[in-house]
């Protein structure tokens, strides 16, 4: 049956706006007292309201009172939200001066929740995953994308990718899986990296296919992970295998965005080391780039250079990186919100990186925008202006979110 959402003092669309590129807030359509025409979870059609009503008498009518603004559901295209413990301990050095490679030599960084995931039961770290997903979704998030990584071995990778999977059944969000073995060479193996990620393409990804734990592989290209020689050839072997491929790329050293690029990875993420020549690659590509803002508050660094990105003709999307180390905090719109005042994204492209730019970046493209077809994914905030969102800086909360159509 069809029903008719509505009226919102303002809709936002995001439709018909490009997917490459810079975008200038006039680009933006503002439908006033708009509403949205949703059947079986699809959008069949926005516009002004009381026209909607006209034509479509036999609808459902579920009235909106006060001042609303509407948006598509934000996309969360890079979290590790599944994690036990945390490191705040890492955090406390990290401002008292130690970096980030120095705290993981150490026997911090990521082998330290390696550590506590692996101490943590399945059911363990589907509770927490639950709370998070609760969390970002009450926060507008309606599509998450979450990886493993914290396992780094057989049977603790399945396990996390086990968690993340039950999860999906149960959470209001759509999950997206990724499976990141390949995070960092574990302590506990005794070998060259190589030989490492033969493991993974033998062993663990041919069970991951079978049992539909992911799509997607992720690989980090870092001095103390994975070098670009490594990862062109397990990027490959994975493709060839069926799975999507994204890319951890250019956080502090340079060179996995052109590994990104040249395997046709569908996203590459980080970039805050990323300069001209990089910039340049990922512009001539489909390869989305994606910035992590919270990884930089995090860890006291430079953000993503967004801007250049966008002017140079790039994909940019906008993802919270929410991790236990580098970007514990997980509030993806105030992350989106510094990155655009830092960065100077227009509004149109800030939101067009939350959404269906964040979407394309995990193959997605039937949600990130309001229009026929779509699924109705979306959120409404208390404002009759959308410009007031981004100007709280992430302190003005979405107070309904819809997902196929139905507030959650």
């Amino acid at each position: 049956m069809k029903k008719l959402i509505g009226p919102f003092t303002q809709i936002l669309p995001l439709s018909g706006l490009p997917v490459k590129g810079a975008i200038a807030d006039d680009a933006l359509q503002i439908i006033r007292q708009g509403g949205v025409l949703v059947e079986d979870g699809l959008i069949i059609e926005t516009g002004d309201f009381e026209e909607l009503r006209k034509e479509h008498p036999a609808a459902t009518i579920e009235e909106i009172t006060g001042q609303q603004t509407l948006l598509p559901g934000f996309v969360d295209c890079h979290t590790h939200l599944c994690f036990a413990g945390d490191r705040s301990k890492d955090y406390a050095l990290r401002i008292a001066g130690k970096s980030y490679q120095e705290i993981a030599k150490a026997g911090g960084g990521i082998w330290d929740s390696v550590t506590q995931t692996r101490q943590a039961s399945q059911q363990q770290l589907t509770d927490l995953l639950l709370q998070r997903i609760d969390r970002h979704t009450k926060d507008g998030v309606t599509t998450i994308e979450i990886k493993s990584g914290y396992g780094l071995k057989m049977e603790e990778e399945i396990k996390q990718l086990q968690a993340i999977k039950e999860t999906a059944a149960q959470s209001k969000a759509d999950i997206v899986s990724t499976c990141l073995a390949a995070h960092i060479v574990p302590k506990d193996f005794y070998g060259p990296a190589s030989e490492y990620l033969e493991m993974i393409l033998n062993d663990l990804l041919p069970k991951v296919k079978k049992e539909n734990l992911a799509s997607r592989v992720d690989i980090f290209i870092e001095d103390g992970a994975f070098n670009s020689t490594n990862a062109t050839c397990y990027s490959r072997v994975s493709k060839q295998m069926g799975f999507d491929v994204t890319v951890h790329a250019d956080q502090f050293s340079t060179g996995g965005s052109e590994v990104a690029v040249n395997v046709d990875a569908v996203s590459a993420d980080h970039l805050e080391a990323s300069g001209e020549k990089e910039i340049k690659l990922l512009a001539a590509s489909e390869t989305v780039a994606v910035a992590l803002p919270g990884a930089s508050l995090g860890l006291g660094m430079g953000f993503t250079p967004a801007r250049k990105l966008l002017s140079a003709g790039a994909c940019l999307a906008i993802a919270s990186d929410w991790n236990p180390g580098s970007a514990p905090m997980g509030d993806l719109l105030m992350q989106a919100s510094v990155l655009s005042a830092y960065e100077k994204l227009t509004t149109a492209e800030t939101f067009a990186g939350l959404t269906f730019r964040a979407a394309k970046a995990l193959n997605l493209y039937d949600r990130g925008t309001l229009e026929k077809g779509k699924l109705a994914d979306m959120q409404a905030y208390p404002c009759n202006d959308y410009r007031e969102i981004l100007y709280h800086q992430g302190k003005l909360k979405p107070n309904r979110i819809y997902k196929k159509g139905e507030e959650i």
